[in-house]
């Protein structure tokens, strides 16, 4: 979709750019304050609750969340968009409930000083490495959008696009890490939840209001866009039966577990200031991010009945084009430079995410006694490498929402169990969690590879979808398997290898008494 024809392009490119401009500019502003590391991954730990639940909602709020969502939503409805928005707010509420208040406690810098302090440094290690290629999948999937965007609105190659993208990106981070990571967030989150709440409206609008728009929804494959569930017609995404069931199972675990020992998550949680901020931070990002990320999805579906017949690519745009089309032009102009800041916000993060475990928890196996400045040295170089890696495989892989859920698949199959278990399960040991941890791998190929004798003739001629869908489904085995194996080798290793207690990031025994998120919100203050 080209929208060179608009007469206000001219206006959306000019705001674009001052955003860009305000981004880099703030990223000059926070490095004056980033002295140590620490300041550079976790902003100093004295992040406010605004600025925490803010910057965790903007985090999520990206590229799959407002381009991809409605574009899948066009297509399937809700069923679609269980991935996201739905899973992700199951994961915020799980995370603040259960795994943030002891995390925070304990003061680790990174995910994977939990797997270090708990199970050893191979586990750290192995945690590590599927860290980074879920962000690798997650950059990649913002700098696609990204570069989509671009592309709509001068015309020229969608690669050049992602390439100029990246390069705003991995400036402003280079520069400001979290702290300037923190403070974009907390400005874009109001531009683009009030952007596509105006936009919601104005389609509604052109629809002929809820009610008419309730009555007459419909999508490209399925009839009844709102529902959930598998259905006794179409099943769930096109596959019936077993395999409806076990895609739509996938589809809540891919981010709704997935994403409970992600990097970006705890970076952020880690942040705040204390334990309740860092709880209510969670739970206020969970209730932003579904209220506002509703909307992305319902507006694909009222797009599909203003413009039925949409092809896959051109769905991609679903949003510029409703913002262009029925917001006054400046309107337009903010949203998408809203909407291109939100892109860049999630960038951001992921690549800072993966140079943050780069630093924390792989190269002080190679060097040790580094020292702050070293680290911050080290830290920024990471952010250089993981932001031209991703920009390789966004240009490899050019798909928005495909990319982001598969992000998270990996961390669902290897981590997840030991992460859990880790936490709520005294005798869990590292070699329970090794064994885990590539046992979910391998069993997630294996039936991978056992699903795409079903999803292939399902697509005939469309091997892209095939393997996403193979995949998506290999993951619900594979991370059972990774908890069966967990438990079954710790049980029987429990001699060989004593299970260690949670350490703090000092290596002082974690007080472990009130780690649920029931706090009061005055505690906050």
């Amino acid at each position: 979709m080209n929208f060179s024809d608009y007469p206000y392009l001219w206006l959306i490119i000019l705001v674009v750019i001052l955003f860009f401009m305000v981004r880099l500019a703030v990223g000059y502003y926070a490095s004056r304050k980033v002295q140590t590391a620490a300041d550079y991954v976790v902003a100093g730990r004295r992040l406010p609750i605004y600025l925490t639940g803010a910057s965790i909602m903007a985090t999520w709020f990206a590229a799959e969340t407002l381009m991809g969502a409605s574009a899948t939503a066009y297509q399937w409805g809700f069923q679609g968009v269980l991935f996201d928005p739905f899973g992700a707010v199951i994961c915020l509420f799980l995370s603040g409930f259960f795994f943030i208040r002891i995390l925070r406690r304990a003061r680790y810098m990174t995910a994977i000083d939990f797997f270090e302090k708990r199970f050893g440094k191979k586990m750290a290690v192995a945690g590590a490495i599927a860290q980074i290629i879920a962000y690798f999948g997650w950059t990649a999937a913002q700098i696609v959008a990204g570069g989509a965007i671009v592309h709509a609105l001068l015309g020229i190659p969608i690669y050049w696009g992602m390439i100029f993208v990246t390069t705003v990106v991995v400036l402003y981070t280079l520069m400001g890490g979290m702290w300037a990571d923190t403070l974009l967030d907390f400005m874009q989150m109001f531009f683009s939840a009030a952007g596509i709440l105006l936009i919601f409206f104005a389609v509604m609008r052109q629809v002929g209001g809820w009610d008419v728009f309730v009555s007459t929804a419909s999508t490209a494959f399925v009839d009844n866009p709102f529902q959930l569930m598998p259905s006794a017609d179409s099943g769930f995404l096109g596959y019936e039966g077993f395999h409806g069931w076990i895609y739509w199972v996938a589809a809540i675990f891919s981010i709704g577990l997935g994403s409970l020992p992600a990097q970006d998550l705890m970076q952020r949680s880690m942040s705040a200031k204390n334990e309740a901020t860092a709880v209510h931070g969670t739970y206020l990002a969970a209730i932003l991010y579904g209220g506002f990320g509703i909307l992305s999805p319902l507006v694909g579906i009222a797009m599909y009945h203003l413009l039925p017949g949409l092809g896959p690519q051109q769905t991609e745009y679903l949003i510029v084009s409703a913002a262009v089309n029925y917001l006054n032009p400046l309107l337009a102009a903010l949203f998408v430079a809203a909407l291109a800041s939100a892109l860049m916000s999630t960038s951001d993060s992921s690549i800072l995410a993966g140079a943050s475990i780069v630093t924390e928890n792989i190269l002080p196996s190679v060097r040790k006694n580094l020292t702050e400045k070293q680290k911050l040295f080290w830290t920024r170089g990471m952010v250089v490498v993981i932001g031209l890696f991703s920009l390789g495989l966004a240009l490899f892989a050019a798909t928005i929402y495909k990319l982001a859920i598969f992000a998270w698949t990996v961390l669902l199959v290897g981590q997840v169990a030991p992460f859990v278990l880790g936490i709520y399960w005294k005798k869990a040991n590292q070699k329970g969690a090794l064994w885990g941890y590539l046992a979910g791998f391998v069993g997630w190929l294996v039936c991978m590879f056992i699903f795409y004798q079903t999803t292939m003739p399902a697509n005939p001629g469309d091997l892209e979808t095939a393997l996403w869908d193979a995949a998506y489904m290999g993951s619900v085995p594979g991370f059972f398997i990774s908890l069966l194996v967990l438990v079954a080798v710790s049980i029987l290793t429990q001699k060989s290898d004593p299970p260690k207690p949670m350490l703090d990031v000092d290596d002082q025994p974690l007080i472990l008494y009130k780690r649920l998120g029931w706090l009061k919100p005055k505690d906050v203050l």
